[in-house]
């Protein structure tokens, strides 16, 4: 799987198990809604790590945990 795959299914896991949709990600990640959806919908293929640390802000998780998931094992690179 590549990684950019890869780390929209774990944003997709996450939200649904946080119960929000992906606008509501946005605002409590304080990224704009238009980062995310570009991202996410596959318009951009690497969103920079400071996004992702938003992401995870906004998650209320560590860095860490965002990428401690059995997804990342075997990712390519995009």
């Amino acid at each position: 799987m590549l990684l950019s795959e890869a780390v929209r299914k774990r944003i997709i896991k996450l939200a649904e198990k946080k119960k929000i949709n992906l606008h509501q990600l946005a605002i409590l990640s304080g990224i704009p809604n238009t980062t995310l959806n570009s991202f996410m919908n596959k318009k951009s293929n690497s969103p920079q790590l400071k996004t992702i640390l938003h992401i995870c802000e906004g998650f209320e998780i560590e860095l860490q945990d965002f990428f401690a998931d059995s997804i990342f094992k075997n990712v390519e690179e995009d």
